[in-house]
């Protein structure tokens, strides 16, 4: 830990610059753009299934287009992807604001919230300290991760305030002039030394594009670590997209169980920061073999446990593989694929974890409707996570 603390000492300024774009990415983030549902709901008068299909093919829609666009880091200068990537997430939070006019704003808004929040401001962070650090990769990144968690613990606070207190096209409003303000630093900052890892090489064209990612899909690497990457969001946010419902079913205190999430939180901390000093002691492969045992474990006693409790032990084992996934599934790209085109690689990767979130609610909650228990979902889920821990032991087989 001493190491960490001064490895960021020396670090500060680069590593915070990852930090806060993660940090900032909070405002694509299901677990915030949640909180607006309610009101989105009874402004448009529509039903939660019918927002939770916008909210799909907005979803899709931005997974489709981080192709095309997220090679950029390898090419450009950090500093113009970044403020050209928070300008569009102010400009998508700032027509959130005004979506009330038409539900065709609003769906434009959830597309810029998914792609520049969820996908590009957490694909340039976790993407630029993963090429910028070599030995010291896995303290850049549990560093950088924390962005997440910290705005978990912030701006759900922030932003359901301001709908309690005025409405939600406020509380978006105030959201891009936040983002404004930073988009105003950013502008001040000097990144160039980002830069220097850049690929000489020009833009890639289409065609060669096309084939990259053809080739990419077709190796034996992309086969054992997409399905753990893919799994843990998918599951991770089907869960918690239903998790209050199956709280009241079971006839769990609602209060009780929110007040859990400090758990939850203060254990994604732990394990964001612990789980770089892991990284960089055993290596991202070696890690990526086992951090996802945690999680899986986690939800057969939420699946079954009469017990309030049970939902406890669920949340922390969750927040012990949460917390290190955004560190191990970085580093092991960068050794496994190498850096210099790790922009390119990380935005099909990204692409597929952006399309899990989207999945994830939607086939859970057609599970549901067609008569099948949470319970019985979360069981068969955990058989398939551990024949995806099997299947990601093959790492130890890639050079």
């Amino acid at each position: 830990m001493a190491g960490l603390i001064k490895f960021f000492r020396k670090n500060r300024a680069e590593v915070g610059f990852g930090w806060m774009l993660t940090f900032l990415s909070s405002f694509g983030q299901t677990f915030l753009i949640s909180i607006y549902v309610p009101e989105i709901l009874k402004t448009f008068e529509i039903s939660n299934g019918l927002f939770g299909s916008l909210y799909a093919i907005a979803t899709v829609t931005s997974s489709v287009i981080m192709l095309s666009v997220g090679h950029l880091v390898d090419h450009k200068p950090i500093k113009k992807i970044t403020i050209l990537t928070v300008a569009l997430l102010a400009v998508s939070s700032f027509l959130l604001g005004i979506s009330h006019l038409s539900i065709a704003i609003l769906i434009i808004a959830l597309i810029g919230l998914r792609l520049t929040g969820q996908g590009l401001m957490s694909h340039i962070s976790l993407t630029v300290m993963s090429r910028h650090y070599d030995l010291d990769r896995g303290k850049a990144l549990s560093i950088a991760s924390l962005g997440y968690a910290i705005g978990e613990a912030i701006f759900p606070i922030f932003i359901s305030t301001l709908i309690l207190w005025y409405d939600y096209e406020v509380a978006a409003m105030a959201s891009a002039a936040f983002l404004l303000l930073y988009l105003f630093r950013l502008y001040f900052s000097d990144l160039t030394h980002f830069d220097k890892d850049l690929e000489l090489a020009t833009k890639p064209s289409a065609g060669s594009l096309i084939r990259e990612y053809k080739n990419l899909l077709k190796t034996k690497a992309f086969f054992i670590l997409m399905p753990v990457s893919f799994a843990l969001s998918f599951t991770i946010t089907a869960v918690f997209f239903y998790q209050y419902v199956v709280v009241e079913d079971k006839g769990w205190s609602v209060s009780l169980y929110a007040s859990f999430f400090t758990v939850y939180a203060l254990t994604r901390v732990i394990f964001s920061i612990y789980g770089g000093v892991l990284v960089d002691k055993y290596s991202g492969k070696k890690m990526f073999r086992y951090y996802l045992i945690p999680f899986t474990l986690g939800l057969l006693p939420f699946a079954f446990s009469h017990s309030i409790f049970g939902a406890l032990a669920f949340l922390i084992l969750a927040g012990i593989s949460v917390g290190m996934a955004g560190t191990v599934k970085s580093a092991v790209l960068a050794e496994v694929y190498g850096t210099e085109k790790l922009g390119t690689i990380r935005s099909v990767f990204t692409m597929f974890m952006v399309l899990s979130t989207a999945l994830g609610p939607l086939i859970f909650g057609t599970l549901m409707d067609m008569g099948i228990s949470f319970g019985s979902i979360l069981f068969v889920t955990a058989i398939i996570l551990m024949l995806i821990i099997l299947n990601a032991q093959r790492i130890s087989t890639l050079k």
